[in-house]
């Protein structure tokens, strides 16, 4: 699907069968940095790279609650939290789920640091950011603009 955008940055999208109506999701990723300004990254069930935990905002869920239950699924958080959005990104069209996201980013701060692997993934670890900079993978990647923006915000 084709989209260009006029000066005024309203996006438009020629091939969409209606003018105003599109499948739309909300994805919600949470940066938690330890003492030592490590990231908590996470590699999901059947993916071969690593993002930071986060996930979809479901119909009728508020967005603490969906970080909650994201990680919990994700790292295994039960601790609460503190949290912070650093970033709200442009929505961008997903050819793989046919739809728009649009990712809000967050700076989280646990009242525990005690995290396991959750049912929705297979590893877990603190690591420095530096080490996605340059890496081939688009979402890790993001791992080190995201750290770099939390660091940013909590100083």
């Amino acid at each position: 699907m084709n989209q260009d955008s006029n000066a005024s940055g309203v996006v438009k999208y020629p091939d969409a069968n209606r003018s105003n109506d599109y499948l739309f999701r909300v994805s919600l990723k949470a940066v938690i940095l330890n003492e030592s300004r490590q990231v908590l990254i996470v590699k999901e069930h059947d993916r071969d790279w690593w993002d930071i935990p986060g996930g979809g905002l479901d119909h009728g869920e508020t967005i603490k609650g969906a970080l909650v239950r994201e990680l919990y699924e994700e790292v295994g958080l039960e601790a609460d939290f503190e949290y912070e959005a650093i970033l709200v990104e442009d929505p961008r069209f997903q050819q793989s789920h046919n739809l728009y996201q649009m990712r809000v980013t967050f700076v989280v701060t646990p009242e525990k640091y005690e995290f396991s692997v959750g049912s929705d993934s297979d590893e877990i670890m603190f690591i420095n950011p530096n080490e996605f900079k340059d890496s081939d993978i688009i979402t890790e990647q993001k791992i080190y603009e995201y750290s770099q923006l939390a660091v940013k915000r909590l100083n």
